[in-house]
């Protein structure tokens, strides 16, 4: 099953850096992005690093790409023509979307009682999970770069809203 899943989304991942390269319009190439980090989010979960995968969705797939696009809107000054979309996409998308939800339905019943507990060569590690190993560390021993980061991220957020800012004439 794990190879199934590894050879699923890492074509799929190879097909949506493809994707990327080949695009013409700038948002269409962020979407294929997003296809690539969620593909890479699976293939970390199949690895057994749950907290990877969740933050490669979270971060990755959502902030970063939320201000990809934000970037691409703000610097596109040209009009965009209005496209129906590809055939393709259509034709291989929705069959395609159907299938790997499927997949990880089955995947995520069939392997439930395993999701989230870290295994060590094959034995369970104490009954503890990743999520709670990875945040006794973060908030324990490394509080302080974490608080650290936090004020740095939010310092890079208010100069992008300072520098986006218009002038008013």
């Amino acid at each position: 099953m794990q190879l199934a899943l590894f050879i699923i989304f890492g074509a799929l991942a190879v097909a949506g850096a493809l994707n990327l390269l080949l695009q013409r319009h700038p948002i269409n190439s962020a979407l294929s992005l997003v296809v690539v980090m969620m593909s890479l989010a699976v293939l970390y979960w199949s690895l057994g690093a749950e907290f990877l995968a969740a933050a490669q969705v979270i971060v990755y797939s959502g902030a970063v790409m939320v201000l990809f696009v934000f970037v691409i809107m703000l610097l596109n000054a040209g009009e965009e023509e209005r496209t129906n979309g590809s055939r393709a996409a259509y034709i291989v998308g929705i069959p395609g979307a159907a299938a790997i939800f499927c997949l990880l339905s089955f995947v995520f019943l069939s392997e439930q009682k395993a999701l989230g507990v870290a295994s060590i060569g094959g034995h369970l590690n104490n009954g503890l999970n990743n999520i709670a190993e990875i945040s006794q560390v973060l908030f324990t021993k490394q509080l302080l770069p974490f608080e650290v980061t936090s004020i740095l991220i939010l310092v890079a957020i208010l100069g992008a809203v300072v520098l986006a800012r218009k002038e008013e004439q």
